[in-house]
């Protein structure tokens, strides 16, 4: 029905052109590419889920007083938008579900992407003449950083406030902007103004959704245009493509892993419990405490922020330079700055290779990409440790100033380690 339609369209119009290259255009086989199209499928259904719950949720922190079905809550003052979260969760039908595999989803999203990622970096897919989509794919990695990190904000309860208030201090620490851009930002000084509360809905909900949106169209558009690399084989060349074409074989397959990805997510929230957040109470600063632990993809800056040195840049007086800058922006800057860098850096520093590449390589192809790659990335892993082990360490009696200074030797001798690891295993 389908064939006999387009050529029905393309008798009259001639128009079908570009659905015929599309459905013709051929996938190289190999599990590796499935870590973006995982990606594309958890933003599909973070935007399903994120339309339900946008019919409940009030962001509004205009206090009130809960009266509710959760009993242990009863009588507290908390904000609108902790209320009707915790409305959502216990007394909206489906609302739980939607919730916790909204949540679920985002997790997973910003793990594919960092997946796809690193596959896209060992195998050497950003070389020429893919620079620009590589540097695409990281902005698109920022903003989902973003975009998580304001949707795990907006339920005001108390591990979200705190985040926030950990956000502003390091917005604070930006030499010269930071005031002015924290004042900014938050609508006045922490806990923010009357509009605040109202940005950060708006950007979870729309601003940076719709950016992601057009980031993942403008990343699969260059794929195509580009054409897609593949692993070496048998009749493989830099000048074709061996694979499955789109249809019906490949369209039929990404649709099964669409439905498996989503009864996943949709799995993982019936069943595994994430953040619950009427056990923790609303946003309360003498209630904080140092137990609490983010989403997995900001443990990474919870532990610069943790292991960074205690300096204080202090001219005339004034503190230029305050220690919250080292972990909370310095850190994320070169981490980002490298990747950003890479293909240059690869090209005129380590390989000398200014050539197309279609075909990619397999990480023994590369033993120096291989090795910088590994170190690089437990670098960022041991400082990502270092904000997610806490709570192990003292359950073994291990004291805070302790873990700190273990893993501040670790963020320099663990890359070494794995770089000459890594560089022997490739060899």
């Amino acid at each position: 029905m389908i064939v006999r339609g387009l050529k029905a369209v393309d008798r009259r119009a001639g128009g079908t052109h570009p659905v015929r290259f599309a459905m013709r255009y051929v996938f190289p086989d190999h599990w590796a590419f499935m870590w973006g199209e995982i990606a594309l499928y958890c933003f599909v259904v973070l935007v399903a889920t994120g339309v339900y719950l946008t019919f409940w949720f009030d962001p509004s922190r205009h206090q009130v007083v809960y009266q509710g079905s959760y009993v242990p809550l009863r009588g507290s003052e908390m904000s609108q938008a902790y209320r009707s979260t915790v409305d959502l969760s216990l007394d909206n039908p489906f609302g739980l579900l939607m919730r916790q595999t909204h949540h679920w989803a985002a997790l997973v999203f910003l793990a594919a992407i960092v997946m796809h990622l690193m596959r896209i970096f060992f195998t050497g897919a950003f070389r020429r003449p893919r620079e620009l989509n590589w540097l695409i794919g990281l902005v698109m990695l920022m903003t989902a950083l973003l975009e998580g990190f304001a949707g795990y904000s907006l339920p005001d309860d108390l591990p979200s406030g705190m985040g926030l208030a950990i956000a502003y201090a390091v917005v604070l620490s930006i030499p010269l902007l930071g005031g002015p851009l924290g004042y900014l930002l938050w609508d006045g000084a922490f806990p923010g103004g009357n509009a605040f509360e109202s940005r950060l809905y708006t950007a979870h909900v729309l601003a940076v959704p719709a950016l992601i949106g057009a980031l993942i169209a403008i990343h699969l558009a260059f794929v195509v245009m580009l054409r897609h690399t593949q692993f070496r084989g048998p009749h493989r060349t830099e000048r074709n493509v061996v694979g499955t074409p789109l249809w019906p074989a490949y369209a039929l397959r990404s649709v099964a892993l669409f439905l498996g990805v989503a009864a996943v997510l949709l799995l993982l929230g019936g069943l595994v419990q994430i953040n619950p957040i009427w056990q923790y109470g609303p946003y309360d600063p003498a209630l904080a405490t140092n137990g609490a632990q983010p989403d997995w993809y900001l443990g990474w800056l919870i532990g610069a922020l943790r292991i960074a040195p205690p300096v204080d840049i202090v001219i005339g007086g004034y503190t230029v330079v305050p220690e919250p800058f080292w972990g909370g922006v310095a850190f994320p800057t070169v981490v980002f700055g490298v990747l950003y860098l890479w293909p240059w850096i690869e090209q005129r520093w380590v390989t000398r290779d200014f050539s197309r590449h279609e075909l990619l390589d397999a990480p023994f192809d590369n033993p120096r990409r291989t090795a910088i790659g590994a170190a690089f990335f437990a670098w960022v892993v041991t400082v990502f440790a270092a904000g997610a082990a806490d709570r192990m360490f003292l359950s073994l009696g291990v004291p805070y100033d302790t873990q700190v200074w273990l893993f501040r030797g670790a963020f320099f001798v663990v890359p070494v380690v794995v770089y000459f690891i890594a560089r022997r295993v490739a060899r």
